[in-house]
């Protein structure tokens, strides 16, 4: 163990002013859009102006805020610099199909469409993009979905990195491929010139570069884990560290939720057995972990909806969390 524990809040993110982009993720139920919502807050007090992101289809933004939200970027109530969006990959793909003006084609596009592996997150990647020269003057934490870490929300975080790859290889094969793709282009009754599609290809390539870049500068972004105190938990945490270092993405903070912490003349028998069993692997995370800044947070007795819930939930981000009797 290292001499001196890390300040146990999420300040150095908030102090690092070079960030764009913040990533929030873990195992579903642990509270990632409650901590996502409660980081945006306190990004809000010390940015010119913060977007929140979520890639969920169930709309949990919504939820917990009490305000509705779209696919483009709206103003959160009782704020005048923060602003949330809710992507949802099915109806992005479903607006895609539909821009065909042929039935045919558009139920046969459909079909083969929602088949391909990862188009969820090829979705989703595309909506964020439609909002990347928008993003240069905020700093954006991205509320993932609430499927297992190492699926959907890793799927996510290699999809530039990927399509990078393709492009490249797309753009060498060009002059032989090229008259070939410009012929089937007009059998579908696109007129689109061979060197245009090729240079636009090189204009989305260029574009997937530098976010791609940016997603493994530490500068620019960083990974906050969330989980619970509980073997699972803690494994599919232990998991996507693994899987964010390889693709040599930024993480060096945890927070753990729902923990319990009866009074000591307590009679809850379950509440000390689970307290006891919390304890247990929280310890094992600030041994396996000592180099992350670790944000242990309590289990509240009331949900954490609306504004006024999420700010006051927000502070103990920033301020570590003390039970009663040791105040």
């Amino acid at each position: 163990m290292a001499d001196e524990a890390l300040d146990p809040t999420i300040q150095n993110v908030l102090d690092q002013t070079s960030l764009r982009w913040i990533f929030v993720g873990g195992k579903g139920g642990v509270g990632k859009t409650t901590t996502s919502c409660s980081l945006a807050v306190q990004l809000a007090k010390v940015r010119e102006s913060v977007l929140l992101i979520s890639t969920d289809p169930a709309h949990n933004l919504s939820d917990a805020f009490s305000q509705k939200f779209t696919k483009t970027p709206t103003l959160v109530n009782g704020f005048t610099n923060l602003y949330a969006m809710e992507i949802d990959p099915t109806s992005s793909m479903q607006d895609l199909v539909a821009q065909s003006q042929d039935p045919g084609l558009q139920a046969n596009f459909q079909e083969i469409a929602f088949a391909i592996p990862g188009v969820d997150e090829a979705m989703s990647f595309a909506e964020v993009m439609k909002y990347r020269s928008s993003l240069n003057p905020w700093t954006t934490p991205l509320s993932c979905s609430t499927r297992p870490p190492t699926g959907h929300t890793l799927r996510f975080l290699s999809f530039p990195g990927v399509l990078e790859k393709a492009l490249g290889k797309l753009s060498q094969f060009g002059g032989r491929f090229g008259p070939m793709l410009q012929q089937m282009s007009g059998m579908m009754g696109m007129n689109t010139e061979q060197e245009d599609m090729f240079g636009k290809l090189e204009d989305m390539r260029a574009v997937i570069q530098e976010v791609n870049a940016q997603f493994q500068d530490p500068d620019k972004t960083t990974f906050v884990c969330v989980c619970i105190s509980e073997f699972l938990s803690l494994y599919e945490t232990e998991r996507m560290i693994q899987e964010l270092t390889q693709f040599n993405i930024d993480t060096h903070n945890i927070v753990v939720n729902q923990l319990l912490f009866p009074k000591a003349n307590s009679n809850c028998e379950q509440c000390l057995v689970r307290s006891k069993m919390q304890q247990k692997y929280l310890n094992q995370i600030h041994d396996l972990y000592e180099d992350f800044h670790v944000v242990t947070l309590p289990l509240l007795t009331s949900e954490v909806r609306g504004v006024d819930a999420i700010k006051a939930f927000s502070e103990m981000l920033v301020t570590p969390y003390k039970p009663a009797e040791q105040q």
